[in-house]
């Protein structure tokens, strides 16, 4: 059973925001995909998603049970099944949209790299957790960047640069908060931003593409700027209160692509308008507020990585997929939280959360 003290502990506001969006998204999903769907499997996806989210929700119940310092004893064993997991994508996974990221088990697609993110949170938060007072030079940075290379390289080999970007933004996240001296910090940054002419000539054509047009999406519109040109139509013509669910123009007529995955939140912008778009994102403010408290007020330094880590991985996947939605970030295929399609983000993402609320129930006292 579960310790009614810590029950009561539970940050209802943090399950509050995710239930919501969770809910949301499920409508959505609903309203996207019933006219495009054979009329026999029109609630699939529905159906699919809200499964995976009760599946979900028992799990976090079943988190609490547990005390998530058990996770940083097993730190170095889930690095290793992370990096067996994407090497085995390498060789008996599925190929879709000209990437390989899937394995079938089943009637079940999993995505490895989904479950990569939240293993390598785990994993580092526990590194750091070790290295603690040595975060002062590069050399001290050395072994943490080699830690988080390894898997950001299979991942972007897939190719997925969407979500090995991700990493990126998670080690940010989590080496700031370790207590990385601030200029150091600046000048790996500077350094980062002065290789992106080399990084640009590992790139696939697409992926330069994607680029290309975020800048003018214009320049190729029947092409790698379709997406983005029907995205912002769809967007501005939903107005203040949009047009209704199941009423959206766009996204119903299927000119919108991908628009109950990457790009739902166009269809929510069609559909709810600018009020429900605001709405979802105080949602997402509020699970990111509540995301930091629970870093800060973390009873022990591995529970404040684990919730940075986190936080810094929904943050920015927010902000990369809303953006690129309204035309301010490259198309780069990461999923909007809790409210795109799909049972591997939606099961990180909410696993995600149980652990947010593991950290937060065992803190010593509860701040809003």
């Amino acid at each position: 059973m579960i310790d009614r003290r810590m029950f009561r502990n539970i940050d209802f506001w943090m399950v509050f925001a995710a239930v919501a969006l969770v809910g949301i998204g499920i409508l959505v999903i609903g309203s996207a995909t019933h006219i495009n769907t054979p009329s026999d499997d029109r609630y699939w996806f529905v159906q699919r998603q809200g499964m995976f989210a009760l599946l979900n929700f028992v799990l976090i119940l079943v988190m609490l049970k547990f005390d998530y310092r058990i996770l940083g004893s097993l730190g170095n064993i889930l690095y290793g099944i992370n990096l067996v997991m994407l090497i085995a994508v390498m060789f008996v996974g599925q190929s879709a949209l000209g990437a390989q990221r899937w394995i079938q088990l089943g009637p079940i697609t999993l995505q490895p790299s989904e479950f990569a993110k939240l293993i390598m949170i785990i994993s580092l938060a526990h590194l750091l957790d070790a290295r603690e007072e040595r975060m002062k030079s590069v050399w001290d940075l050395l072994p943490v960047a080699a830690f988080v290379v390894v898997p950001f390289l299979l991942v972007l080999k897939q190719p997925d640069l969407g979500t090995s970007l991700v990493f990126l933004a998670i080690l940010l996240g989590m080496v700031f908060v370790a207590g990385i001296d601030g200029k150091l910090l600046l000048k790996i940054m500077g350094l980062g931003a002065a290789c992106l002419p080399v990084f640009w000539l590992f790139l696939k054509d697409y992926q330069k593409s994607r680029l290309t047009v975020f800048m003018d999406p214009n320049v190729d519109p029947l092409g790698a700027g379709y997406h983005i040109i029907q995205s912002k139509i769809a967007i501005g013509s939903g107005q203040l209160f949009g047009k209704g669910l199941f009423n959206g123009t766009q996204s119903q007529l299927n000119f919108l692509p991908e628009n109950h995955t990457d790009f739902i939140f166009a269809v929510v912008g069609e559909e709810l308008g600018f009020v429900g778009s605001v709405a979802i994102l105080l949602l997402y403010f509020l699970l990111l507020y509540r995301g930091v408290q629970t870093a800060k007020n973390a009873r022990d330094k591995f529970g404040t990585l684990l919730a940075a880590g986190i936080t810094s991985m929904m943050a920015f996947h927010v902000l990369v997929n809303v953006g690129m939605t309204i035309g301010i970030m490259p198309v780069t295929g990461i999923p909007l939280p809790f409210m795109s399609y799909g049972v591997s983000a939606l099961t990180t993402n909410l696993v995600s959360i149980g652990i947010l609320l593991n950290i937060q129930s065992r803190q010593q006292k509860l701040m809003f």
